[in-house]
């Protein structure tokens, strides 16, 4: 897990706190982990204002199965589109499954091991278990409540706790 280890971005706060958000709303775990990276991956296109396009639905790149199509799913009144393909709930934007090992690649390993990645699921449960359901539920609210007044403490701390100094050369 070493291997992508460094500074805790925004994007890397974004992917936990709404993986533990849709942990916390009742999605099992690799469902969750799904969730959290694709909702960082929406955040950082909006962001970006879709320079390349917004990112694509499911129905505009998704190869499904004979007979099924892109189904719509709503965690509270959020909503991100079901992999058609998947027996799971994972979660896809950009054509792309955001499953629990791309979530692992692109964010529990920056935290260099997984008693760290671990530490800071705990912290971010602790925060997230501080709101009240429909806070949790509303995308805006998650946002401004919860995420967008803790993201820079957060990466800084986390970047502080779990990340090595820089090796000067």
């Amino acid at each position: 897990m070493v291997r992508n280890q460094g500074k805790v971005t925004r994007f890397v706060v974004m992917a936990v706190l709404q993986a533990v958000r849709a942990k916390t709303l009742g999605l099992p775990h690799d469902s969750a982990l799904s969730w959290g990276l694709n909702k960082a991956i929406f955040y950082a296109a909006a962001k970006r204002g879709f320079q390349q396009g917004p990112p694509k639905t499911s129905e505009e790149s998704a190869k499904p199965r004979e007979g099924s199509s892109p189904e719509l799913y709503r965690l509270g009144q959020d909503e991100a589109y079901r992999d058609p393909n998947s027996k799971e709930l994972i979660f896809m934007i950009g054509g792309e499954p955001q499953t629990a090992e791309r979530f692992e690649k692109q964010v529990a390993s920056r935290f260099g091991s997984k008693q760290n990645f671990s530490a800071a699921w705990e912290e971010a449960r602790r925060i997230v278990e501080g709101f009240n359901r429909a806070t949790l539920e509303s995308p805006q609210g998650f946002y401004g409540e919860v995420y967008k007044p803790r993201r820079d403490e957060l990466s800084d701390l986390w970047t502080q706790k779990y990340s090595p100094p820089s090796k000067s050369k």
